[in-house]
């Protein structure tokens, strides 16, 4: 129990009954109000603005700066986007004022949790900023504050969307990120999540198949059937089945991309990318979230567009017939069904890595389509194939000139992202099916092609001596980027800074903090992550060819994020609010 020398003194009754209101020490708002004396935090808990400044009515005391409403009594805020104020005990003795330092209840992890929920419900970024701020700065494991977006995510509106991805993504980087980096990261992945899903009906599960007799393989013929026709009920009905009769998380993955893949490319790749996010999601959600999740996807399955029935993967040459040619091939050698697929082994003499990167950005797609099918015959694990296409994917990237019509950075961008979830699937799954999607990427690698005519030079660097062969300060990356289209300039920085033997996780770090410190938009989200993934892949080698590789991703990065940099950064300014106001700073007395 506090000591009355624990308590603050704020002065007389006499004298703030004339005044009104005081603040004292430790930024306490004191006010006489009905013959009674009240404390709360002076800092609005919106935006910091002082309480003191506010009017006193009926209880209600309000800010001017934004007009919150709080009781002066308990400190409870009468609208959802403001916070409660911390309210303090007050005593009187010998006409003397005293207020007590610490607030009648702290703000602990579980009322974070209950915020950001509500946050998430609302769609109010500054709510979700500061439940951020408090769960971090509470050291809550990153897991289990985004495990509260993926399941209001996933509970409601149409399903699986860009805010579950880009969520799940940010939660994959967080290691490459600072402090600041970890709060941003949690903070722009929830609040996509809240714009995608608030204000949308809650989603109802069907129910799962009485039978208990039917078999797995059963389950994924039917399931596959339904996909084929679009009867997204009778999947979901399929999905929840399998999961109550104890299917492996693995083999419903299979079942669910097999039906993925039945046909090419579909929705521009963002099928099969969407797929692959919502199973690493599992990942972070646990036990229990299968159903919510999977089902999740299923919406996009109703009428995807399917590109084997679009006229440039018909005209004027057909890539059709030719890849579904050499899948029925693969399928009648049972290539790739042995103990060696997706498990990284390198390739055999004959596959020279620099020739297969070179046929796959070639203009010369049914030799292409015809090395893929012959790799994957020879037994070249499908993973390392599907590693080699996600490269070609991502030199489109550092090839694409800024002549091109600026939307077009999305359609390189998609097949990079495509093929990398290609690549982490097959990573996972052992699948001979699922090889067909290392063929649409690839295709997808060359229909990109004229988005490289003219090629981008990819930067090239000068030696030099003394001060000029110093490795640059990230910083100068930021400062660069704080000016429109500098994509060249940037992407020649940082060639040099790794030339010159610069720090990669400072520069992953500072890629990080240029994405996250941007209003940025869905698809450079996938761009970072997916250029990190793929880098650390790469990295577990060090001959030429891998450390081309791990530049090649680099460049790509920084090329995308130049070009999309930069923006009004009012997200990212919201979130330096909340935390501001988490360390006590007071924003409106400086």
């Amino acid at each position: 129990m506090s000591t009355k020398t624990d308590w603050i003194q704020a002065g007389n009754v006499a004298e703030l009954r004339e005044k009104g209101a005081t603040v004292v020490r430790g930024g306490i708002a004191v006010f006489s109000h009905e013959n009674q004396i009240f404390a709360v935090d002076n800092r609005c808990p919106h935006l910091g603005f002082p309480l003191h400044m506010g009017s006193l009515c009926d209880g209600i005391l309000t800010c001017h700066w934004h007009h919150a409403r709080f009781d002066v009594c308990s400190g409870g805020t009468l609208d959802p986007w403001a916070d409660d104020v911390p309210s303090y005990e007050v005593k009187i003795e010998d006409e003397q004022v005293y207020v007590n330092p610490r607030p009648r209840s702290a703000n602990h992890i579980e009322k974070y949790k209950e915020r950001l929920m509500e946050g998430l419900q609302q769609n109010i970024s500054i709510v979700i900023a500061k439940a951020v701020v408090g769960l971090v700065e509470a050291n809550v494991p990153d897991a289990e504050i985004a495990r509260i977006g993926i399941q209001f995510g996933t509970e409601n509106g149409n399903g699986w969307n860009s805010g579950l991805t880009i969520l799940t993504a940010m939660v994959r980087i967080i290691p490459k990120l600072d402090k600041q980096g970890r709060i941003l990261a949690l903070y722009q992945g929830l609040v996509h999540v809240a714009r995608n899903s608030s204000g949308r009906s809650s989603r109802h599960l069907l129910g799962a198949l009485p039978s208990a007799d039917v078999s797995f393989d059963r389950l994924a013929g039917w399931y596959r059937n339904c996909i084929e026709v679009r009867d997204t009920q009778g999947a979901e009905k399929l999905v929840v089945t399998a999961i109550e009769k104890g299917m492996s998380v693995e083999r419903i993955a299979d079942m669910m991309l097999i039906a993925a893949t039945d046909h090419f490319y579909l929705d521009g790749g963002h099928v099969f990318d969407f797929h692959n996010k919502a199973f690493e999601a599992l990942e972070l959600a646990g036990d229990g979230q299968e159903k919510r999740i999977l089902t999740s996807l299923l919406h996009m399955m109703g009428n995807p567009t399917r590109s084997e029935e679009q006229h440039h993967w018909q005209a004027p040459v057909n890539l059709v017939e030719p890849i579904q040619e050499a899948v029925r091939q693969l399928a009648e050698r049972g290539a790739g069904a042995g103990e060696n697929a997706g498990n990284g082994e390198g390739v055999k003499a004959n596959q020279d890595e620099g020739f297969i990167l070179e046929q796959l950005l070639s203009e010369q797609p049914l030799q292409t389509i015809e090395l893929v099918k012959n790799l994957l015959l020879s037994g070249m694990p499908p993973a390392q194939l599907a590693q080699l296409v996600t490269l070609a994917a991502v030199e489109r990237v550092v090839r694409f000139h800024t002549q091109n019509d600026f939307r077009d950075w999305v359609a390189v961008l998609h097949t990079f992202t495509y093929a990398h979830a290609v690549h982490e699937r097959l990573l996972h799954s052992e699948e001979p099916l699922l090889q067909r999607a290392i063929f649409h990427g690839a295709i997808s690698v060359y229909l990109d092609r004229f988005l490289n005519v003219p090629a981008a030079k990819r930067p090239k660097v000068v030696a030099g001596s003394g001060e000029a062969t110093a490795v640059p300060g990230t910083e100068e990356l930021l400062q660069l980027l704080d000016q429109r289209q500098q994509v060249d300039r940037a992407a020649q920085w940082a060639a040099d800074y790794i030339a010159r033997g610069g720090e990669v996780a400072a520069l992953l770090n500072t890629l990080g903090a240029a994405l996250l410190r941007e209003d940025a938009e869905f698809h450079t989200f996938q761009m970072y992550e997916a250029a990190v993934a793929e880098y650390e892949r790469w990295s577990v080698r060090q001959d030429a060819f891998a450390l081309r590789a791990q530049e090649t991703m680099l460049l790509a990065c920084t090329r995308y994020l130049a070009a999309h940099a930069p923006t009004a950064r009012e997200l990212p300014h919201t979130a330096q609010i909340a935390w501001r106001l988490h360390r006590g700073e007071r924003l409106f007395e400086e």
